[in-house]
């Protein structure tokens, strides 16, 4: 898991060769204006999903996994907390679904919580169990970057 600002994103290009090209969709658009859906970027490899999402308290968030891609998830108008717990703790047993990529842990707890506000980033890598939409916030906005792995 990584937890940064916005402007600091270009420092992680290395990471995945398709950062770049999320790096350069940030510099030509604008988040807020986006319509809600999926933009496709790069085909299957890299997409963002506009949300607008019902804020959830932490018992109500479920846990989830991926397997081919990770998640770069960033609020738009409202914080939202993630919480985390390592893949290799995740002591309940669930089925993958290879369609959507996602394993979801409806009673896996997190073991660590951060927030993020808008300009914030979390990035989370298919050994990070993540718990995400966690918010006061009746109703926000966020974006959720797929990145092929």
């Amino acid at each position: 898991m990584i937890v940064d600002t916005l402007d600091n994103l270009k420092y992680y290009v290395g990471v995945n060769p398709l950062f770049a090209d999320v790096v350069k969709f940030l510099e030509e658009n604008d988040l807020a204006s986006l319509e809600p859906g999926k933009h496709e970027i790069k085909g299957k490899e890299l997409f963002v999903n506009i949300i607008n999402q019902k804020g959830k308290m932490p018992d109500e968030a479920v846990m989830e996994t991926h397997k081919n891609m990770l998640d770069i998830q960033i609020p738009i108008d409202g914080e939202e907390t993630y919480g985390y717990l390592p893949l290799e703790d995740i002591t309940i047993e669930a089925e993958y679904n290879a369609e959507k990529d996602v394993t979801k842990y409806p009673e896996q707890p997190s073991s660590t919580y951060v927030t993020c506000r808008p300009g914030m980033m979390a990035i989370f890598f298919p050994q990070d169990g993540h718990t995400p939409c966690i918010s006061n916030e009746e109703m926000f906005k966020k974006a959720v970057f797929k990145v092929k792995c």
